[in-house]
């Protein structure tokens, strides 16, 4: 069976799903994003892919911040501990956090736009709704 055309996914979410993969890797497998970061290099085919730069910044940071980030998520998430969050939605909120706070060039309304669809595609039907109320939240602490 043929499939349709590829929709193009714009390089700055490949680089977003990127970095879920590696963050998501190095929570279940409980190493520093770093490590996991270097081995997924090894692997992936050369020439790499023009948005694995920011992919790799995405990673680096949230690793840099991670204490940071958690803390935030954790005081903004209503009812829900860093623990109990589905493991793409803590991963998520992670990435999308640490635009919010360290990369200007990155709008609020994006950082969490592009969050809340990766959950759509990849996580259960109450996340995105949960990672926009919370980045929602958060957004609003961090241009206080």
């Amino acid at each position: 069976m043929a499939e349709g055309p590829k929709q193009q996914m714009p390089a700055r979410r490949k680089a977003r799903k990127r970095a879920l993969d590696v963050l998501f890797e190095a929570d279940l497998r409980d190493r520093p994003p770093v490590e996991v970061l270097a081995g997924y290099l090894e692997r992936i085919e050369k020439p790499h892919p023009e948005h694995l730069g920011y992919a790799v910044g995405l990673i680096e940071g949230v690793a840099a911040h991670l204490d940071r980030i958690d803390e935030l998520i954790a005081s903004y998430a209503e009812g829900w501990t860093l623990d109990r969050m589905p493991t793409v939605d803590r991963n998520l909120a992670r990435i999308a956090v640490y635009e919010l706070l360290y990369v200007d060039e990155i709008d609020d309304a994006v950082a969490i736009s592009e969050a809340v669809e990766l959950a759509r595609q990849m996580s259960t039907d109450d996340s995105p709704r949960f990672l926009n109320g919370l980045l929602g939240r958060i957004a609003e602490y961090a241009t206080r």
